[in-house]
């Protein structure tokens, strides 16, 4: 992601749980960096993650069990330590 902030929401930095599922790297337990309300940071911890461009599916660990949905998520940058993700909207 560049220095240049051009973000349209408001980033709340928040370190949660999740599990990021996509065909070529299987699911990933990671963490959250930061949210907003189009979408969020995550930490790569040192994993391979896909490609910018890629859709991702994303669930919160710790709320509602396995119960939590799975989110729809495209990957918009590679910041060096993690991914910026955006929300899909499926209408």
């Amino acid at each position: 992601m560049s220095d240049t902030n051009q973000r349209q929401h408001i980033r709340t930095k928040l370190q949660a749980g999740i599990k990021l599922s996509h065909a070529d790297v299987g699911s990933l337990k990671l963490r959250t960096a930061d949210i907003s309300d189009g979408g969020a940071y995550i930490l790569s911890e040192g994993n391979s993650l896909p490609n910018t461009g890629e859709v991702v599916y994303v669930q919160i660990l710790g709320v509602g069990g396995d119960e939590a949905p799975l989110v729809k998520m495209k990957i918009v940058g590679d910041g060096g330590r993690g991914i910026g993700l955006e929300f899909v909207n499926e209408d």
